[in-house]
């Protein structure tokens, strides 16, 4: 037999070829090293080491110190306020959506404007919020002039009650894309079968449709409680970051000046900063599971 008609040489065992899909992972892969793990391996490196020895005096620092733990626990209060109440707003607008007609006016306007205002954060709302609800903005000025309400007197932008209902302007819109799906998989043989055995649409929902979105709506306001936890650009531009918060403690401990050598008590608060959204996510991924066993 010719060589040209021969069988081809077996392969070698063990030889493994890469498969042809994580090529085209590689520059997503590259780009997760680049601007994720190497930032990440700066902040624990630093919050961990000091004049290049290993060390926990930077954690002991701000899980003992006033200074720091009450910053934690404000973000935790504004985080949880300003996640629980979007995510009620949130779930009754998606319910509302997914009632009406799947090609409806109603479906399509709060799909499109829950894509934009989600990602509307920053200083763009800040301004936004500023020209509406400022001293001079064009609500304020309406109330005043027209009703004789001053109502920059009895609402401050700048507080944290006027920082977290800004934050609902794109929590909500966040928590109707995460449910929106959620509720699209209730399945309406469930409803028929429960009307069939004598349930009325109220246990329905109590015995049905609750337990079945209740993961859902965990994971999503975990997410809620995430985003909240580490906003900080909504906050700069509107107040200043004069809160007392975990990532405008960051800001100023990183910015201070060099003699106070407060960057490794700023890098030990990103490193807590990222464990507890790491925890966040890790939680998010269980519920989301669970969640995953009915909606398939």
């Amino acid at each position: 037999m010719s060589a040209a008609t021969s069988p081809a040489a077996p392969r070698r065992r063990g030889a493994r070829r890469i498969p042809l899909t994580w090529l085209g992972m590689l520059p997503f892969l590259l780009y997760m090293l680049v601007f994720l793990g190497a930032p990440l391996y700066v902040v624990v490196h630093g919050a961990l080491t000091a004049n290049g020895h290993f060390t926990l005096s930077n954690f002991s620092a701000i899980l003992t110190q006033a200074q720091y733990l009450i910053p934690l626990k404000n973000s935790v209060i504004l985080s949880l306020w300003t996640s629980l109440g979007p995510a009620i707003l949130g779930l009754a607008l998606a319910a509302a959506v997914v009632a009406g007609p799947r090609d409806g006016v109603l479906r399509r306007v709060v799909s499109s404007a829950s894509g934009v205002f989600a990602y509307f954060a920053g200083a763009p709302l800040a301004f936004v919020w500023f020209a509406s609800l400022g001293t001079l903005g064009v609500i304020t000025v309406f109330f005043k002039t027209t009703l004789g309400y001053d109502l920059a007197k009895h609402f401050d932008i700048s507080s944290q009650l006027g920082v977290g209902i800004c934050y609902f302007y794109f929590q909500i819109p966040l928590m109707v894309i995460f449910m929106t799906p959620a509720l699209e998989g209730l399945k309406p043989e469930w409803e028929e079968a429960a009307r069939n055995l004598g349930a009325t649409r109220r246990s329905y929902i109590r015995h049905v449709a609750a337990p079945v979105l209740a993961p859902s709506f965990i994971a999503a306001w975990l997410i809620l409680f995430g985003s909240a936890f580490s906003a900080f650009a909504t906050m700069l531009a509107l107040d200043g970051c004069t809160q007392v918060v975990v990532p405008c403690k960051i800001y100023f401990e990183m910015s201070n000046n060099v003699l106070t050598n407060s960057i490794p008590f700023g890098l030990a608060l990103g490193t807590e900063m990222i464990a507890v959204v790491g925890i966040v996510m890790i939680f998010y991924w269980w519920v989301q599971r669970r969640a995953g066993r009915w909606l398939r």
